[in-house]
């Protein structure tokens, strides 16, 4: 086991010096294992240790060094690597202890007594900036608490108060100064942007802070912070959410690494401090005192936190301790209805906030006992007030009914099924009380697109919808009694053959949807129910090009998704979605559909106005009209209602808009570019290709650095990076390709770094494999660019690889494009590691006559890429200049250095300095006139 342990440790040895240092990470972590010695183990750490170091991951590195130093003191290398770390991690005074020592025994080191000068003046920094800020704290703690101060100075003193958390020392001041009881006193304040002003200095002491965090929670306590967030004042609410949303980010993904403090190892485990936060959360759902607002704000913070983040995670424990303790209380508010006097006040997103809730928690689930236990808890709500002899308790039962089956749908389908709930839904559908027959209509339309087994609804819908829209006076009745024959009559989705109404209906109906959208008379949330209308029926192409050519429906839709009606997103994403044809279509194979008409079997139909022209006319049309905009605005919205669902349909739209080159500017131009970042990281699997696919097609034809300014650019490469995947397509993986090469042309820190970064030079790599020709000179290109960088070049110095032959070998190939991009690859690299140049030899032994079909080919830029790489291996060796000058290269140079037109002046004259390094070296000579050159003897 030693011997093996040895072994890894010797391949560590090597692939941490060829720069791979994960590689390396890997082996001496397997020999750890394997290690039964101290003193080898001490080693392994030390080792381990610069290999995180490589990897910026300083915490492990500290680590590591730390456990090195515990079995040998005077390790002096461990105790180097230590106090790197702790640079990193700005624990300055105990990395200037380490470089201290380091320097003490071996004075003579450079790179102990730079780091020991350097650290010397960060902690000057750091307190000189304290000192400074500390005046700055107290004078204003000062103005703050002095009662006869103005109000003008005391808001000005807290908005500094709020700059100045932003920063470490800042927060760190705030926080020692008593700050956070200053801070309780500010949120009784009276005047709202005093109350915000401390939310948002609150908000910087807690960020990435677990220490800071857990004490701020104990002085505050949550009852007050949730009396915040349940205040009327819609600002304060949201402010007072993002308070906790930071809380609880702090708590349970612990300190960032950049501010770590000296405490982290004495802390105590977060977990009961999150239990409590989240009980609080759940006793302000049914709670009357709380504002409708503040509720929607505390939905939305347990849909974040609540359900894993990731499905791989197997501990679902905090959802379980959810719905044992909370499932009814969310019940309560789901079953509220808002026009009738009993039960909390709500806003018009909070039906939908519960459905998103109750569907995560749902989904969120690992087996069929839990979900019987979810299923049961909902139908004992539902049965305890459908048993109720007054019928408001019967109403409030099937409003819960409605809200469930927008979200977990089986769960709902199992209540509706209850006896004597559905038979109810339809008599109260006739009822007199419009409040009543709303919420009736409305479970009978969430119903009869979800419930399998309710084949009644299916089968008889039709009939009773039609008589609620041709008789109802109310048109919040009719716009409702509308959608649900919208639902019905789209069954057919985009097939054409499978039509539900009769020719001329479906365009009836959608005309009456735009009707309603368009008077603005109606509420907002009957109209809303004319989008969800549009969102059915735009399965057919007739609408499709109806509503496109309708600007002041367009308008009213656009208007609507960017108001405070958040449950509208979905309706309008779907319509766009359709509208744009940016679902997914499969074709089928023509050899089926000929086998299945010969056995009379349906073939779905095309619409002849879905086709490409009819397609690209509808997309100019809404860019027209303001679409992105409008998307942007969806993309920016904070609530459950923008679901992963909605996001992947924001996104299928904005692939659809920049299809088109000459349609990229103007997305960008209104926001477009920004607005798919956070689509690209925040979405189901289908909607982050789909955005990422977007972004790749922006930046391979706009300038990134217009496109995505400052630090944005930084935020590009990650979706990118994602589509070099096996699952995506070979379009995804050539467009990202293409918009990683334009980005790896920026600059070295916010581009290439970056993508060296998220480990992607090593798949880049792989794609030069590629068969398919565009994608491998794709791949290249892109390694042209991120060889400017000197890890890359590092790579291709490293011994015990290809890639230089790979190179030289793609050179001498067909493919133009390839060759192009495979020579400026390799003038690149012997331009800027002239020590790469004696290894060419050795690639291939074709060398020559690839070097010299580049200096006579037809293209002038491969001529000149060519000349440059002879002009770089001439520099590099005397003995590889002879091999030149030995060759029909003296000769093919001669020629082009005599070449002097405008076109080819940078040849010609690269050419001729090729021809003078051979002089200088003695190879050759040169003629009389300066322009002939000979051979020496």
């Amino acid at each position: 086991m030693s011997q093996d342990a040895a072994a890894l440790r010797e391949e560590g040895n090597h692939l941490f010096k060829s720069g791979d240092a994960q590689g390396a990470l890997s082996c001496y972590t397997k020999a750890l294992k394997l290690s039964c010695d101290q003193t080898e183990a001490a080693v392994l750490h030390r080792n381990r240790a610069a290999c995180y170091l490589k990897l910026e991951d300083y915490a492990k590195a500290e680590a590591d060094a730390s456990k090195a130093l515990d079995s040998d003191p005077g390790d002096i290398k461990a105790r180097f690597r230590r106090a790197q770390a702790l640079q990193k991690l700005g624990r300055l005074d105990q990395a200037f202890l380490d470089a201290q020592k380091c320097a003490q025994l071996e004075p003579k080191n450079k790179a102990f007594q730079e780091l020991l000068r350097l650290l010397g003046t960060q902690i000057q920094q750091k307190a000189g900036q304290l000192s400074s800020t500390d005046a700055r704290v107290q004078q204003m703690f000062k103005l703050l608490l002095d009662d006869s101060a103005q109000l003008s100075d005391k808001q000005k003193a807290a908005q500094n108060l709020v700059v100045l958390s932003r920063e470490d020392a800042g927060a760190e001041q705030v926080f020692r100064n008593d700050g956070v009881k200053l801070l309780q006193k500010l949120l009784a304040s009276h005047h709202e942007d005093i109350v915000l002003s401390a939310l948002r200095t609150l908000v910087g002491l807690c960020t990435g802070h677990q220490s800071r965090t857990m004490a701020i929670v104990h002085e505050l306590g949550m009852p007050q912070l949730c009396a915040v967030m349940g205040s009327g004042a819609s600002a304060v609410s949201l402010a007072a959410c993002h308070l906790l949303q930071v809380m609880f980010e702090a708590l349970t993904e612990g300190m960032k690494r950049d501010i770590r403090g000296k405490d982290e190892a004495i802390l105590p485990e977060p977990s009961r401090e999150l239990r409590s936060m989240l009980q609080h959360l759940l006793d302000m759902m049914p709670a009357a005192t709380v504002s409708g607002p503040g509720r929607d704000s505390a939905i939305n913070l347990l849909v974040k936190q609540v359900p894993r983040k990731s499905l791989r995670n197997p501990d679902n424990s905090v959802t379980l301790w959810t719905v044992d303790h909370g499932l009814k209380k969310v019940l309560e508010v789901a079953g509220t209805v808002p026009e009738l006097a009993d039960g909390p006040p709500l806003t018009d997103n909070t039906p939908m906030s519960c459905s998103v809730l109750l569907n995560k928690l749902y989904d969120d689930l690992k087996c069929d006992s839990e979900r019987e236990n979810f299923n049961r808890l909902c139908e004992e709500y539902v049965q305890y007030y459908f048993s109720q002899p007054a019928l408001e308790s019967k109403v409030r039962a099937i409003q819960a009914v409605s809200v469930l089956l927008q979200g977990p749908s089986d769960v709902g389908n199992r209540t509706l099924e209850l006896s004597g709930v559905m038979e109810t839904v339809i008599a109260m559908c006739a009822s007199e009380n419009l409040i009543h027959q709303q919420v009736a209509v409305e479970t009978l339309i969430h119903a009869a697109g979800k419930a399998k087994r309710a084949s009644f609804i299916t089968a008889n819908g039709v009939a009773l919808l039609k008589d609620l829209y041709k008789t109802s006076e109310n048109d919040r009745i009719r716009v409702r009694a509308l959608v649900g024959l919208c639902k019905l009559g789209s069954a057919g989705g985009t097939d054409f053959s499978m039509k539900q109404f009769a020719e001329g209906s479906t365009l009836k109906l959608a005309k009456q949807c735009r009707k309603w959208l368009c008077n603005d008379s109606l509420p907002a949330t009957s109209r809303r129910w004319a989008v969800e209308g549009l969102a059915y029926l735009t399965f057919d192409a007739d609408v499709k090009e109806d509503l496109v050519e309708d600007k002041k429906a367009l308008n009213a839709m656009f208007e609507l998704a960017k108001s405070e009606d958040k449950t509208v997103l979905f309706a309008v994403g779907s319509t766009l979605v359709n509208c744009t044809n940016s679902y997914d279509v499969e074709k089928p194979d023509p050899q089926l559909v000929e086998l299945a008409k010969y056995a009379k079997q349906h073939v779905p139909e095309e619409h002849p106005k879905d086709a490409q022209f009819f397609v690209e006319k509808r997309l100019l049309k809404l860019l027209q009209a303001g679409v992105v905009s409008a998307l942007v605005c969806m993309v920016k919205q904070e609530s459950p209602a923008l679901t992963d669902a909605c996001k992947e349909c924001i996104a299928r739209v904005f692939l659809a808009l920049v299809e088109r080159q000459e349609d990229r500017g103007m997305v960008v131009a209104q926001g477009g570019g920004k607005a798919l970042i956070p689509l690209a990281t925040e979405n189901t699997d289908v909607g982050k290709v789909k955005a990422s696919q977007a972004l790749a097609k922006i930046t391979i034809t706009s300038n990134p650095e217009i496109a995505f300014p400052g630090e944005r650019i930084y935020e590009v490469v990650r979706p990118l990076v994602n589509l070099l995947h096996l699952e995506c397509t070979l379009l995804q993986n050539f467009e990202a390709l293409m918009a990683l090469t334009n980005l790896a042309g920026i600059n070295e820190r916010l581009s290439r770094q970056k993508i060296i970064k998220e480990k992607a030079v090593s798949k880049v790599e792989g794609y030069m494999f590629e068969e398919h020709e565009l994608v491998r000179a794709a791949a290249t290109e892109c390694m042209c660019n991120l060889a400017l960088s000197t890890e890359v070049q590092k790579l291709f110095l490293a011994t015990g690889n290809d890639r230089l032959k790979l190179v030289v070998l793609f050179c001498g190939e067909e493919d133009e494009r390839l060759r192009k991009a495979a020579a400026g690859t390799l003038a690149m690299l012997t331009a800027e590691q002239p020590e790469l140049c004696a290894r060419i030899p050795g690639t291939t032994s074709h060398w020559l006559e690839i070097l010299q079909a580049l200096l006579l080919s037809d293209s002038q830029d491969l001529r000149h890429r060519g000349v440059v790489i002879a002009l770089n291996i001439m520099q590099a060796e005397r003995d590889l200049t002879e091999k030149l000058m030995e060759s029909e290269a003296l000769e093919i140079l001669s020629v082009m250095a005599k070449e002097d037109t405008d076109a080819r002046g940078p040849i010609a004259k690269i050419a001729q300095q090729c021809l003078e390094v051979a002089v200088r070296y003695g190879i050759i000579k040169s003629a009389e006139g300066g322009g002939n050159t000979t051979a020496s003897v």
